[in-house]
């Protein structure tokens, strides 16, 4: 996987399709969202410049700055689906939970408390 924030691009489609810094072997499927929020995690204390992670924890809107993007990517899931488009319900539900982790770490959760929860409902 290429680093989260190589592109410049912003948006999920340079942070979210990657968790690793480039160098290495790709995690394996089943740690990859581990590999996100430690990458999501490093952006948030480090704010390296250039990085549209780092700029959605420094954004003037706050936190309603993810929020407006987890209601953006909400709806492109929904239509995606209700158009039976798989491969776009795919990318963009990668949108919307690297933009939800970005929410778990602005509000100091981590995957493990998502872990919980769901476990906690079997």
């Amino acid at each position: 996987m290429s680093d989260p924030d190589a592109d410049g691009t912003g948006g999920a489609d340079g942070d979210a399709t990657a968790a690793t810094d480039g160098e290495g072997p790709e995690p394996p499927a089943e740690a990859v969202l581990d590999e996100l929020f430690a990458t999501i995690e490093s952006r948030k204390a480090e704010l390296p410049e250039g990085s549209y992670t780092a700029s959605l924890f420094t954004h003037e809107k706050g936190e309603n700055a993810v929020l407006e993007k987890i209601g953006e990517e909400s709806t492109e899931a929904i239509l995606a689906a209700k158009d039976d488009d798989l491969d776009e319900l795919t990318y963009e539900s990668a949108d919307l939970v690297y933009h939800l982790l970005v929410l778990f770490a602005m509000k100091d959760l981590d995957i493990d408390d998502l872990r919980e929860e769901l476990r906690d409902r079997f």
